[in-house]
């Protein structure tokens, strides 16, 4: 497979059975050959999202001195802003060429969760930023749920499988800022070669090219989005859910043309993660004799733990 499928998420939710089905099967396809496809008909309004590039830009517009006031220590970045070459990439000592900021869970019904999880941060200087940072969060978190149930469905588990796991789940809205390259970079990219950590991440911002995905040849192809659509891909952990049986791709940001440098990029990517509590165990139905359990069994929680560890995030 040399492209990413380009599908329609209304399709899934069809009255039509043999619709539905259909999408089901080119789902599992796209995920089980490459880790990646294309959705549009999600939930993500155009209204919203331009709210929010415009929230977004303001925000990496401010002053470094400004900035600096939403760096939450302790935190491993899981809240508020990470400066620029902060991250890097699992096994690389070169920081990522992006700055970022994060938004966590708006917990629910859950007090004693919402003492677990760190409280979002708020922008002072910027009215709107929260608000619409949170209305993006939950109709990405939304559009992630049907995603997840097409998932389980293809899988031949019950739909809502996934539900209890990602409902106040830990998920991540990271908002991403490349700015413009001004030095060569020597070896440094806006995002180095790697594999998200999550069940799935939906992309915003993929149109154009920049991210590139790793097929099974070992050739890097081109993730472009249309206009309408936005990018979704397997992470680490529900490839290890799945004993390998849907794809964790690796993938990166690709620095652009030397006339390009002087430009900035902007991706926002929603990492949807389940709750800390989640076994990650290797699902029966997919081990068998030609597949072999791969994984020891391991809590969400632990398993995101080690990678912020690799990611530098977190000291060990």
């Amino acid at each position: 497979m040399k492209n990413i499928p380009h599908l329609n998420l209304n399709d899934f939710l069809s009255d039509d059975l043999n619709t539905k089905n259909e999408f089901i099967k080119q789902l599992g396809e796209g995920f089980s050959e490459i880790g990646f496809i294309a959705i549009r008909g999600h939930l993500l309004d155009d209204k919203t999202k331009d709210e929010l590039y415009t929230e977004v830009r303001s925000f990496f517009n401010l002053s470094d001195e400004v900035k600096s006031k939403y760096i939450i220590k302790g935190l491993a970045s899981q809240r508020g802003f990470t400066p620029f070459g902060k991250e890097s990439a699992k096994g690389k000592n070169i920081g990522d060429l992006k700055e970022f900021w994060h938004f966590g869970q708006f917990v629910k019904d859950e007090p004693k969760l919402e003492k677990i999880y760190p409280e979002n941060v708020i922008v002072e200087e910027l009215e709107n930023f929260n608000s619409v940072g949170q209305k993006t969060y939950e109709l990405l978190e939304s559009t992630g749920k049907m995603i997840l149930r097409a998932i389980a469905c293809y899988l031949n588990l019950e739909e809502t499988y996934f539900d209890k796991h990602i409902f106040n789940g830990n998920s991540i809205l990271r908002a991403i800022h490349y700015p413009p390259i001004t030095e060569e970079p020597n070896n440094a990219e806006r995002a180095a070669a790697h594999g998200d950590i999550n069940l799935i991440t939906l992309l915003m911002g993929a149109q154009g090219k920049g991210l590139q995905v790793l097929d099974k040849s070992g050739d890097w192809i081109d993730a472009i989005a249309k206009d309408d659509e936005i990018i979704v891909n397997i992470g680490d952990m529900l490839s290890r859910h799945t004993n390998n049986r849907l794809k964790s791709t690796i993938h990166r940001v690709v620095n652009p043309p030397k006339a390009l440098w002087n430009s900035s990029r902007y991706s926002i990517p929603f990492f949807l993660h389940p709750r800390l509590e989640m076994p990650l165990n290797c699902i029966e139905s997919c081990i068998d004799d030609n597949n072999p359990k791969a994984f020891e069994d391991i809590l969400a929680g632990d398993f995101l733990h080690q990678r912020l560890i690799d990611l530098g995030l977190v000291k060990d």
